[in-house]
């Protein structure tokens, strides 16, 4: 059937349980582990099954974010802070650009797609009509960071039929996503010829958000509707459990196809690479250009949840996870891995990829790689 087809990711699903249950030498974690570092360099994506992760604790974050972004935008407002770039708290509809917008490379991208794969024309896209919130998931630095607004507080928010039940979900579910994308940094670690707790490591201190995001599809549920222009992210790995709604588009790197994202239920969840793993690796594995969007799929769920939950907040939860190196980490590609990703970027154009101009990975702090990126999607001042 060719609904069947379109709903067919075929990505790599890779076993933490695996890793976490047999010996670190065995011939099968070793096995695991590679299949996960050639699933990133591949793909730029994979599914993560980990057995530890709950469907339960995602449904409960879901319906207190619904009830959250439900609040009247005065409300929300008291919980925004652009002083500290957005990094913290809520950032409302129509803030953040997406990058790509006027990213030259990033517009080469697009264009070097076949037509019928191309994202949603972003070019005269105003900002994202989605909004976020921030909640930082730390292990606070034993030294004074160089990036203090990037570590920021955390802000709980003041309505009473919220306050009570927010810090223990959004802990509760935010530690599943933490520990599972933790445990993928040692198996890609591992399977990229690395001691298993490298990136792991550069990561300890790291401003680890949980990152929901909400679009109102009472306002914003036509269909071609942009809730998130094509983009990559800026940290190390993003990890998704399942959202309500369909919408979420991926590009795998060895294919150049539009993936619609399509969770497995239960103990699965998405992970994407991002810009720092990027860099660290020398392009070895590329940030994972995705949209999120309103498209037929999406309108069915619309209609089918006004139907069977009339009573709840149309939004769609993106149920999401920024996992990054510590903000005051030197981030510089690893040699090996940069002789490698130029094998790789060869070996792609001898199959007909041209993946457009080499890119330079220069040496800096990772706090000001983010504050690099955070200029360009205008949540910093320039």
């Amino acid at each position: 059937m060719a609904e069947s087809q379109e709903l067919s990711m075929d990505l790599p699903v890779i076993d933490l349980d695996v890793f976490l249950h047999n010996p670190r030498d065995s011939v099968e974690v070793q096995a695991e582990c590679v299949k996960a570092a050639n699933a990133l360099i591949t793909y730029g994506a994979l599914v993560l099954h980990d057995s530890r992760v709950s469907e339960d604790d995602n449904t409960t974050f879901l319906d207190l974010l619904e009830d959250y972004f439900a609040q009247p935008e005065e409300d929300l407002k008291k919980d925004e802070r652009p002083e500290l770039s957005y990094q913290i708290g809520v950032t409302l509809e129509n803030t953040e650009k997406p990058k790509c917008a006027v990213d030259e490379p990033c517009l080469n991208v697009i264009e070097r797609l076949a037509p019928s794969e191309r994202p949603l024309d972003i070019k005269g896209h105003e900002p994202d009509p989605k909004c976020r919130f921030f909640w930082r998931m730390v292990e606070a630095p034993p030294y004074e960071t160089q990036f203090p607004g990037l570590n920021a507080d955390n802000i709980t928010p003041d309505a009473p039929h919220i306050k009570e039940r927010w810090g223990p979900v959004m802990n509760q579910w935010g530690t599943s996503m933490k520990n599972a994308v933790e445990g993928l940094t040692q198996m890609a670690a591992v399977g990229l010829g690395l001691p298993a707790d490298t990136f792991k490591d550069a990561g300890r201190y790291g401003p680890h958000l949980l990152a929901p995001t909400a679009s109102d599809l009472q306002k914003y549920g036509k269909v071609n509707t942009i809730l998130a222009g094509f983009h990559t992210d800026l940290n190390f790995l993003t990890i998704h459990g399942r959202s309500r709604y369909p919408g979420l588009h991926i590009w795998a790197r060895n294919t150049g196809k539009k993936i619609p994202v399509k969770i497995p239920q239960g103990n699965y969840l998405l992970v994407q690479a991002g810009k720092q793993l990027e860099h660290i690796t020398g392009g070895l594995i590329k940030a994972g250009f995705h949209e999120v969007v309103v498209n037929e799929s999406t309108v069915k769920v619309i209609n089918d949840r006004k139907e069977k939950f009339p009573n709840r907040p149309l939004v769609r939860i993106s149920s999401t996870f920024f996992w990054h190196l510590s903000s005051d980490y030197d981030l510089v590609p690893i040699p090996e891995l940069k002789e490698k990703a130029k094998e790789v970027r060869a070996a792609q154009f001898n199959l007909g990829k041209d993946e457009g101009e080499e890119v330079e990975y220069p040496a800096l702090k990772v706090g000001d790689q983010v504050s690099n990126e955070l200029r360009h999607i205008a949540l910093m001042a320039k």
